[in-house]
């Protein structure tokens, strides 16, 4: 069992960098996301964080400080869209998910080690997929217990990625600033300085007896352990933000930009069993269908349908992926990514699939029942549709 097994993944300028997704002009310029007049900042692109420009500050103090600022409005819905995907891709690669904002998580990858490799070589492959599907890019940091990897990831921004081996916590930690540890607001750092504790090291040689008649029993005991690296390591993935999925979907970058149909239609098959396998597993079914493209010049379009009965089948939710992508038109339109999602999810349990008069049945969720049998045992490469053994674009 490796000795890393934390990810703390925060999406980089989360809200500036999708909204800058859309006007490539400006990635050289100052940008904050928010309201206009008397709002506040959102976010702040790196370029305008060197004028002192941070989330919260007002856009008065923000003109101020940089009168040169491009203001762009926040586009919410997108915002909740890009997250779902985010998040997607997390639990593509562990369930044990503990979503802290639409931005961040942690993750525990404990399970999926065999399967993907090391910790830092699965933290890359979420940083390339992130960067490949949604064109943003975020830092992961790489530890044992959550304190250390949040605050690896936060020393890691941008772009980057650190990993802090149990014997390398204390050099890591006690060099820095008690605002640095996890959770240490401003107020709790000010109090710490007063007390003389402005180093992390100062306060893990503190006696944990005086550190707990300075700042109280509770908070003295979890400064302590803060310091040491010896907090949480177990993750809870039902708290935080995380709802219940009313919805499962999967994405896909091409290795290069095409408007083959063939090769895009062989995409939305490959897509739609990677869903319809994630939804038999949770038992789970859903009626409505929605197919995104996104073209090269990074434009995103989403079409759906909602078909008349629920489904898990991989071959219905194909077949509605693709009538969705030929209604499109496209001529020599050249994609860069295409998805598929199932919405409006209910147990499976609370459906009851009625064929009508004479009709037979075509034995395709008998079929997918015998794949996710194989798949269990022998892994998910061992019975694909024909279509895909052909190699990839």
């Amino acid at each position: 069992m490796t000795d890393t097994p934390i990810l703390h993944v925060d999406m980089d300028a989360f809200y500036a960098s999708v909204a800058l997704r859309e006007r490539p002009d400006l990635l050289d310029q100052p940008v904050v996301v928010g309201g206009r007049g008397r709002g506040v900042v959102l976010a702040a692109n790196y370029v305008a964080r060197r004028y002192g420009v941070h989330s919260a500050l007002p856009m008065s103090r923000v003109r101020r400080l940089c009168p040169r600022v491009v203001v762009l409005e926040p586009d919410y819905a997108t915002f909740i869209t890009v997250s779902a995907s985010v998040m997607e891709t997390f639990r593509e690669v562990t369930p044990v998910v503990e979503v802290l904002s639409l931005d961040e998580a942690f993750l525990d990858v404990r399970g999926s080690t065999r399967r993907l490799g090391s910790p830092v070589e699965i933290a890359e492959r979420v940083r390339s997929t992130i960067h490949d599907e949604q064109g943003i890019t975020c830092s992961v940091g790489v530890a044992r217990t959550i304190s250390v990897a949040k605050v690896a990831s936060r020393r890691a921004k941008p772009d980057g990625v650190i990993v802090v081996p149990p014997s390398e916590v204390t050099s890591f930690l006690h060099p820095l600033d008690v605002g640095d540890l996890y959770g240490v607001g401003e107020k709790t750092r000010a109090l710490l300085h007063r007390s003389g504790l402005r180093t992390v090291k100062d306060v893990a040689h503190t006696p944990l007896d005086a550190l707990q008649r300075q700042v109280g029993v509770h908070l003295g005991r979890h400064l302590h352990d803060l310091a040491w690296g010896t907090d949480r390591d177990e993750l809870n993935a039902s708290t935080g933000t995380r709802e219940p999925e009313r919805s499962m979907g999967a994405d896909e970058t091409f290795g290069r930009d095409t408007d083959d149909r063939e090769v895009i239609v062989r995409e939305l098959l490959r897509l739609s069993a990677r869903v319809a396998g994630r939804m038999r597993a949770a038992g789970v079914v859903g009626r409505t269908i929605t197919l995104k493209v996104r073209f090269s010049d990074f434009t995103t379009i989403a079409r759906a349908r909602t078909v008349p009965e629920a489904t898990d089948v991989t071959v219905e939710i194909h077949r509605t992926a693709t009538r969705l992508f030929d209604a499109l038109g496209l001529r020599h339109q050249r994609l860069r990514l295409v998805g598929v999602r199932v919405e409006r999810l209910v147990p499976r349990c609370t459906v009851h699939r009625q064929l009508a008069l004479g009709e037979p049945d075509p034995g395709w969720t008998e079929a997918d029942r015998a794949v996710d049998r194989a798949t269990r045992r022998f892994g998910s490469a061992a019975v694909r549709p024909a279509s895909l053994v052909v190699g990839r674009p």
